[in-house]
């Protein structure tokens, strides 16, 4: 009858799948953690502290330990830190014998044992993009205004929260990668032109997302269902750096003078106390300082130089910090002497927000100028030293710059605290879990409530100070 044959039906089906199980089922052996690190001392160790705690949960799980890897040792490659590049490396060492490669930022939390059972209730003979997904509030020009009609209908993955791709995908993206060499293009907003490359206009995955990939602080009460968490306190690494040795240099020109230099001074410019505006036109009222280079209306490359070369001379104090910005950038110095104090002044220092030219075919990274540049002195002894100089006075600098580091070896250090762009040309829910460092651009803004709203050092901060030294 009917109902035998169902139940005949039911149990192929349960045979079926007893066979299949074991091929399904997921050990953390079958997991590759790729910890997204960077070559600089203090991230080396946040890095290598993420990969202890994961082999102590492993132990304590009983389980074989999964492989754990630090992107910055895979290989001589500047490139890898865009991922896709690194892709066919992973294909060829763990094409074969595992099932997920999953993506860690140096501060995202995991409960490995909440993690492994996430995975499991995928099928890892299939293409995944697993993620925490964010999306567009309004197109943006970080994102090359995509999606323009609606914002919203492509979601990316904040990495915060780390991400996965299953072994299938990384294998199908690297023979694309292969047939088809990767574009020298600019890379600007990592986790959205990955999710690009992977939707591959509607031929690819989307990402799913996965609710229990979180950037809720672990202490959280909702944290207790969440595979990851993140800490959303600025880092702090003992006392922060004073303000007397950080010498701020403001980039500006004539016709800003009026409008631009009115905000710095009203906003974050207060909190400098070696602070210098460098313009075309010496102006006793500001003041300016006239460095004898011609405006530019673009590029900067032979001011920002002059400047280099200002900071090592005996016209300024001496101290271990140069950050460069532009007249419409808008900053917290409190937040940024904060984060210098886990850096080491010693050590060639150049950072900010990171982006990238040409990564595929080699290329180099640069910080973006308009989200602040820091450098260390030894930074700027290492840059001037090696001769590297512009090739005109209206060359991008930030990008000659990137070049001179790479030539030189020395790393480019990324925070996804500084922002070349306006708080609203990021997700909502990317910002939420930050205490942002900086903002970038006037442009259709209030720009001195923006700095009131996001960098102004309220409780925000204050409660950082508290309560980030357990934190490092």
């Amino acid at each position: 009858d009917v109902k035998t044959l169902e139940r005949e039906q039911e149990l192929e089906h349960v045979a079926d799948w007893t066979q299949l199980a074991p091929m399904l089922s997921v050990h953390l052996r079958d997991v590759v953690f790729v910890i997204q690190s960077q070559r600089n001392s203090f991230h080396v160790r946040q890095a290598e502290k993420l990969r202890k705690d994961l082999l102590l949960q492993t132990q304590a799980l009983q389980e074989s330990p999964p492989v754990i890897l630090l992107l910055h040792t895979l290989s001589d490659n500047e490139g890898d830190w865009s991922i896709l590049p690194l892709l066919p490396n992973l294909s060829s060492q763990f094409g074969k014998n595992s099932s997920w490669i999953m993506f860690l930022e140096e501060d995202t939390r995991v409960k490995l044992q909440k993690l492994h059972e996430v995975l499991k209730k995928f099928d890892r003979r299939k293409e995944w993009f697993l993620g925490k997904p964010l999306h567009d509030e309004e197109s943006t020009i970080i994102h090359h205004y995509a999606f323009s009609e609606n914002p919203a209908a492509f979601e990316y993955p904040d990495f915060s929260a780390g991400w996965a791709l299953s072994i299938p995908l990384v294998n199908r993206l690297t023979s694309k990668i292969e047939e088809e060499p990767l574009k020298s293009d600019f890379t600007i907003d990592l986790k959205h032109e990955v999710a690009l490359y992977i939707w591959e206009d509607r031929k690819g995955p989307r990402l799913t997302g996965v609710p229990e990939l979180c950037t809720i602080p672990e202490h959280n009460p909702r944290a207790q269902y969440c595979a990851t968490t993140v800490s959303s306190r600025s880092p702090l690494c003992g006392q922060p750096v004073k303000s007397d040795n950080i010498f701020v240099a403001v980039k500006t020109c004539k016709k800003f003078h009026s409008d631009r230099v009115p905000v710095v001074k009203k906003t974050w410019g207060k909190q400098a106390s070696l602070l210098e505006y460098y313009s075309d036109y010496a102006d006793p009222s500001i003041p300016t300082i006239n460095l004898g280079v011609p405006n530019t209306e673009r590029g900067h490359c032979g001011k920002t130089f002059a400047i280099l070369r200002r900071f090592l001379s005996n016209h300024v104090p001496n101290t271990d910090w140069l950050l460069i910005v532009d007249d419409d950038t808008l900053i917290s110095l409190p937040r940024l002497q904060a984060l210098l104090s886990c850096y080491d002044s010693s050590e060639p220092v150049c950072l900010g927000e990171r982006y990238g030219y040409g990564l595929g075919q080699g290329g180099y990274s640069y910080i973006t100028g308009g989200g602040g540049m820091v450098f260390s002195r030894e930074a700027v002894v290492q840059l001037l030293a090696s001769g590297c100089k512009c090739y005109s006075n209206d060359a991008p600098d930030d990008m000659v710059l990137g070049m001179c580091l790479n030539a030189l070896r020395v790393p480019v250090t990324h925070s996804p605290l500084f922002h070349q762009a306006r708080p609203e040309d990021y997700a909502k829910e990317f910002l939420a879990h930050q205490t942002p460092i900086s903002f970038h651009k006037h442009w259709n803004i209030d720009p001195i409530a923006v700095f009131n709203k996001w960098l102004k050092d309220d409780k925000h901060t204050e409660g950082l100070q508290k309560n980030t030294k357990d934190e490092l």
